[in-house]
């Protein structure tokens, strides 16, 4: 029987909203979710617009005051769904990988196997996306009262007509677009939550951890791959908190100088979620390091002294007997693999992943300093000291 046979197929994602999408033709392949994602997106923002163009909302349905509204649905949204659909494929291809490379001990394989099934029993129970629903529908019952994110001073002058009660425009807003997001929200930690328990249950094995792996992390390089892909879930959260942002700023709760405290906060929270789970193999690789340190440190100094002994202390050894000798390209050899257990990561994440992250999260904040900073002095500035004056 081979490998792949004991190991069934892994995916974290399921539950109800992904059979209705099967069954509604937006969910191809089981896996990719992109045209659900559009649908959802369209379907709430499409109904906000209309309802507050029928209301006479429309002039200020494109203000800065309500631009959030804009960047959950038309741009969140469908990141959501696009991370979906990249990071299925990849954690799939993870399960394999450590399968197939020997990473994980064939005696341990019904162990991963059993750890598999039980991540798909508990990734789509009815009840829990039914309890997610609820919490996200009861949110804005609380918000008649308090008041909560994504409901700004500047979007109650837009949507509520003075004197004149609950608006259609703000019913279906309050009532449905925000309830669904905040539900795709909790979908999407649920989903990640797994994620980071998988990685811990797949810690627990006895992992075979190779020092010298060219990958620089014992072989356990492809689970960075993973991770890039959850870089569309940074921008998304990323865009979210910027267009909130936006919105305090339009309105003059928020000055634009505090986006300096924002960013590195928002950047900290959007890393620990993305490359958060990869600290999980932190003290496995630190003892894959010093173990390899110290038993490759033993077998080059046996080795250089016995080099030693033959080629330099020898007095019988002469330049023509060392020339094209084996000996000499073994300790290169030795050093370069000696010089990679020294270089070894103790976490899989690279300086590219980090610059990635980086770039992800603050580029949907650079619009917002052309709030503080007109771009027609920009430009001037910018030619001023080009031109030295």
């Amino acid at each position: 029987m081979k490998k792949d046979d004991i190991i069934p197929e892994f995916s974290l994602f399921g539950g109800p909203l992904q059979k209705l999408g099967i069954r509604l033709g937006l969910v191809r392949e089981k896996t990719s979710s992109i045209r659900l994602g559009l649908a959802l997106a369209l379907l709430t923002w499409g109904v906000l617009m209309l309802l507050a163009f029928l209301q006479g909302f429309g002039p200020k349905l494109f203000s800065l005051a309500v631009i959030a509204i804009h960047v959950r649905f038309l741009v969140a949204i469908p990141l959501l769904f696009i991370c979906e659909t990249l990071v299925v494929t990849r954690m799939r291809e993870f399960v394999r990988y450590i399968v197939r490379s020997d990473l994980v001990p064939e005696n341990e394989l019904p162990i991963l196997a059993s750890e598999i099934q039980r991540v798909r029993g508990i990734r789509d129970p009815w009840l829990l996306e039914v309890i997610f629903f609820i919490v996200a529908f009861a949110i804005p019952v609380i918000g008649l009262f308090v008041d909560l994110p994504g409901k700004t001073s500047g979007w109650v002058e837009i949507f509520v007509k003075p004197g004149a009660g609950l608006t259609w425009a703000q019913g279906w807003h309050l009532g449905f677009c925000l309830p669904l997001f905040r539900f795709l929200l909790l979908r999407w930690l649920w989903h990640l939550g797994l994620w980071w328990y998988f990685l811990w249950r797949v810690q627990k094995l006895n992992l075979r951890l190779i020092p010298t792996h060219s990958d620089g992390v014992g072989g356990l390089g492809y689970l960075e791959v993973v991770h890039e892909h959850f870089l569309p879930l940074a921008l998304a959260i990323s865009a979210v908190y910027s267009g909130h942002f936006a919105e305090d700023i339009a309105s003059g709760a928020m000055p634009v100088e505090a986006l300096y405290h924002f960013v590195p906060i928002v950047l900290f929270f959007t890393a620990t979620l993305v490359i958060g789970p990869l600290f999980i193999f932190f003290h496995d690789l630190w003892i894959c390091r010093e173990k390899g340190l110290n038993e490759y440190m033993a077998m080059a100094s046996r080795y250089a002294r016995a080099f030693d002994r033959r080629w330099v202390r020898d007095e019988k050894a002469t330049g023509e007997s060392q020339l094209g000798t084996a000996d000499m390209q073994s300790l290169a050899d030795l050093t370069n693999s000696l010089n990679v257990v020294r270089g070894m990561r103790c976490v899989p994440v690279s300086r590219r992943l980090a610059m990635e992250l980086v770039v992800c999260v603050v580029l949907p904040f650079l619009p917002l300093l052309l709030l503080k900073y007109p771009i027609d002095q920009l430009v001037m500035g910018l030619f001023n000291v080009l031109t030295g004056q």
